[in-house]
């Protein structure tokens, strides 16, 4: 009998972000200590279909897809895998499950339930954190008792949209062109696009609801983007430096996140030192606030001309590409990709 412990890594899902998930799952199968762990790899397709993923190399191809096995966690207390193979049952008791999901279905507190129920210790933050961080809008109603300054925003709700004239108004009443749309609980900027009067307002706003039922037009902010990590949770937060995102496009949309190659990321860029400490103390105060667990990159603006800090979204599930930041700034600091997961399987048993 192994006296390995039995690791869940889970990925894929049904959000936009499917694509991403699959690249970041990669980078986390090939850090984890095969030594220590006996990996049950577990993909969740397009349709919401749980597979068993023998073959790890089968995820660059896609052929994962494939699989005859179904796998699925079980939301009983005895922490079960459950396993069907042509017919046959087997059950895996899980020790850890280590979500690697972007997006809606994994990143919003959906799977983490799951866990909860389960009684699986998991990487990452709980229900609460999950469900508030994913929600732009619920993360700027929180934050806002830090009193930390954020972009301005308008709240659209789907349900509303029959009366574009009203929302249009609402609009340039409080804000002015050019103003962000966002759809409330979408990641990898999937669905965000930038208005600069009211026809491309309107145009922008139907984008937005292709992806979520609740919508965000916030003003614009004109600055550079910096983002920071977080690890830990508790009285125990570290920040990582601090990272620049240089877009190829006017903004960091997911096309110049994933398929420009002239998007660049600039660790521990040229900023001040009283504004690099400011973010990141800022980072483990909206993390701590929101319940953060685990990890999370923190993102914000320094505007042009005031050098303000302006906080923007947090991720608590970042990406683990080869272009993701978030590896990137803790690496920077000394904390390798392996070292960095095997802290995130470990702080999974201090979930109380």
């Amino acid at each position: 009998m192994s006296d390995k412990s039995n690791l869940a890594i889970i990925f894929g899902g049904r959000s936009s972000e499917h694509d991403v998930s699959c690249i970041s799952v990669r980078t986390i199968i090939k850090a984890v200590d095969k030594a220590r762990y006996d990996l049950y790899i577990v993909g969740i397709t397009k349709e919401g279909h749980w597979l068993l993923v023998d073959d790890a190399t089968s995820i660059e191809d896609g052929s994962w897809r494939q699989s005859k096995k179904r796998a699925i966690i079980t939301p009983d207390t005895e922490r079960m895998l459950v396993i069907e193979d042509e017919g046959k049952i087997s059950q895996i008791k899980l020790d850890c499950a280590f979500p690697v999901l972007h997006g809606l279905y994994g990143e919003d507190g959906t799977i983490q339930g799951l866990f909860e129920l389960s009684n699986i210790p998991y990487v990452g933050c709980g229900v609460f954190a999950s469900v508030a961080s994913m929600d732009k809008f619920c993360t700027k109603l929180v934050v806002k008792t830090l009193g930390i300054r954020q972009a301005k925003f308008v709240p659209v709700l789907r349900n509303h949209l029959n009366d574009m004239d009203n929302i249009v108004k609402q609009v340039e009443e409080k804000l002015s062109y050019p103003v962000f749309v966002k759809p409330s609980n979408a990641g990898s900027s999937k669905g965000v696009s930038k208005a600069v009067d009211r026809e491309s307002l309107i145009k922008a706003i139907k984008l937005a609801n292709e992806h979520d039922k609740k919508i965000l037009v916030e003003e614009a902010i004109v600055g550079r983007e910096i983002e920071c990590g977080v690890l830990g949770h508790g009285d125990n937060i570290e920040a990582s430096g601090v990272g620049e995102i240089l877009a190829a496009a006017e903004f960091y949309d997911y096309d110049a996140k994933y398929n420009n190659a002239e998007s660049k990321t600039v660790i521990d860029p040229d900023i001040p030192a009283d504004k690099v400490e400011e973010i990141r103390e800022d980072a483990k105060k909206i993390f701590a606030v929101l319940d953060g667990f685990g990890l999370a990159r923190v993102d914000f603006f320094l505007e042009k001309d005031t050098n303000e800090v302006v906080f923007n979204e947090i991720n608590t599930l970042p990406g683990f590409t080869s272009i993701s930041m978030y590896p990137m700034l803790f690496n920077a600091r000394g904390i390798g990709i392996e070292e960095l997961v095997e802290r995130l399987i470990e702080m999974s048993k201090e979930r109380i």
